[in-house]
């Protein structure tokens, strides 16, 4: 066919064609707060991507801690690069269950843009800070970017994404507010988890917190180094590492596709209805994702989520490397608490609704690891 004659299918008749019916299908979204005419040729959803990808939160996540604070070097992860991986996952998960990969492109690029700088050690520091305030998460703060910080249209504030994004993002909150998630959300779910283990684990041993060694007494990274082994023979340091790890993101992405299938035959799931409903327990089953690991995989994965949080998350080197870090996030919070006059227009206008500790919240969790350096020297050190 000539280029004259021919002519691409518009992106509904895309979906009818690719996406199974249990699929959020862009023509039937809840639409968005503030009502848009629909693109020529974009989705709701490709729309929704887009608008991530050209927010300052998601490209401040380059500069954010993701596990290790404090520690200088270019192998282990920013969020940027975490987030980057699972949405490289998420996709393989949703085109093998015929889902909506524009929607869970975007659930992936987003789900992480709350994060504050300093990782979890800059979490658990906001949260203390604002204990008598409602706290702080990462999850609800990703919202709040999505609905009001985020200031790139004169038509409205935020991003003013689609709902489904919205409620997606609502349900990593666990406050039990949000509608029942869908596939895609559930995928994004799932290919987090498979990120983060895995690649944490890649991340210790790269800095010296376990050894490789270590990892291989889990059942689970012994598996997989058996099934490697069995394949290319016997590996040795580095290359046998990153083997290794591979095949243990491999494994896990396929076993989920198995069981997610399964799910979906046996559940007799032909409808977004039907997913909702799954979810909740309607009917006589018990509540239940249909994205989810066999017992067996699942197990291997608490145990190896155990060793992480007791080896490398709560080590002495670990938490020793946050402390000087903390103090410096809470002496700049404090600050600006203390002289809102000092906050950008945005957030000292905010702060007569939210509060005065609040927008000094928001300010701070906007920051990369960097800058939170070079604004706590320039207020508090003179610098």
């Amino acid at each position: 066919m000539t280029a004259a004659g021919w002519s691409q299918p518009d992106w509904q008749t895309r979906e009818q064609l690719l996406l199974a019916p249990w699929a959020m299908h862009g023509v039937d979204t809840a639409g968005r707060v503030h009502p848009e005419p629909p693109h020529q040729f974009r989705s709701p959803y490709q729309r929704d991507r887009d608008r991530i990808v050209h927010s300052a939160a998601f490209r401040r996540l380059a500069h954010k801690t993701q596990v290790f604070t404090g520690y200088h070097g270019d192998y282990h992860r920013s969020r940027l690069t975490h987030t980057l991986e699972v949405t490289s996952i998420a996709r393989t998960l949703a085109r093998a269950l015929a889902l909506n990969e524009d929607l869970v492109e975007t659930l992936a690029l987003a789900h992480d843009i709350g994060h504050p700088p300093l990782g979890h050690a800059g979490e658990d520091t906001l949260a203390e800070l604002l204990r008598d305030e409602g706290g702080f998460n990462h999850n609800a703060q990703a919202l709040r970017i999505m609905e009001l910080l985020e200031s790139r249209y004169p038509e409205f504030p935020g991003l003013n994404l689609s709902r489904e994004v919205l409620d997606a993002q609502a349900t990593r909150k666990k406050d039990g507010t949000a509608p029942a998630p869908l596939l895609e959300a559930q995928v994004v779910d799932a290919a987090d988890s498979i990120a983060y283990d895995t690649h944490d684990a890649d991340d210790a041993v790269e800095l010296r917190l376990v050894t490789l060694d270590e990892l291989l007494e889990l059942p689970l990274v012994a598996d997989a180094a058996r099934r490697v082994e069995a394949r290319h023979g016997r590996l040795e340091g580095t290359e046998a590492r990153r083997a290794i790890l591979h095949e243990l993101v491999d494994f896990q992405v396929a076993e989920l596709i198995r069981t997610s299938r399964h799910a979906i035959e046996s559940l007799d799931v032909d409808s977004v209805a039907r997913v909702r409903q799954v979810f909740r327990g309607d009917g006589p089953l018990p509540p239940r994702r249909i994205i989810a690991h066999d017992a067996e995989l699942a197990a291997g994965k608490r145990q190896l989520e155990r060793f992480l949080f007791d080896r490398v998350y709560r080590s002495d080197r670990v938490l020793e490397m946050r402390v000087p870090a903390q103090q410096k996030l809470t002496e700049l919070f404090e600050w600006y608490a203390a002289r809102p006059d000092e906050l950008p227009a945005g957030y000292r206008h905010r702060a007569a609704t939210f509060g005065v500790r609040r927008s000094a919240a928001d300010y701070i969790a906007g920051m990369t690891d960097r800058y939170l350096e070079v604004d706590h020297r320039r207020r508090l050190s003179g610098g």
